[in-house]
């Protein structure tokens, strides 16, 4: 249960912290089984399931339930993401920007990180 449970994250996560959409551009090639993380979870847990002995009903129903879950995941990454920033914002805006990076325990930065993902995103 905990290996299912394990799947669902990591196919989360992967998919909501970007890195398969790095894995795509750095090899210039989409990968739509990968890049969604309801059909990551799927595949991935039905793969498990049909390998650990579980019957055919039984492997696609946990499989799909396990997806639906992966989109409530999903979201609720989401809401942290959103969260954070909002708490990034605050913390971060109140610094001037002529305070000196050593003094932020910032080292070879020309800025803070919001300002970075501000100008790249």
């Amino acid at each position: 249960m905990k290996e299912l449970a394990a799947i669902v994250f990591a196919a989360t996560a992967v998919n909501h912290l970007g890195l398969i959409s790095a894995v795509e551009k750095t090899i210039g090639m989409r990968l739509p089984l990968f890049n969604c993380p309801k059909c990551l979870t799927f595949w991935c847990s039905l793969i498990w399931l049909a390998t650990h002995g579980a019957g055919v009903t039984s492997v696609v129903a946990i499989s799909l339930a396990l997806a639906y879950a992966a989109l409530w995941l999903e979201l609720a990454m989401g809401v942290i993401d959103h969260i954070y920033y909002k708490i990034y914002d605050k913390i971060y805006s109140a610094q001037s920007d002529d305070e000196a990076a050593a003094d932020r325990g910032e080292t070879d930065t020309d800025g803070t990180l919001s300002e970075l993902r501000q100008t790249s995103g």
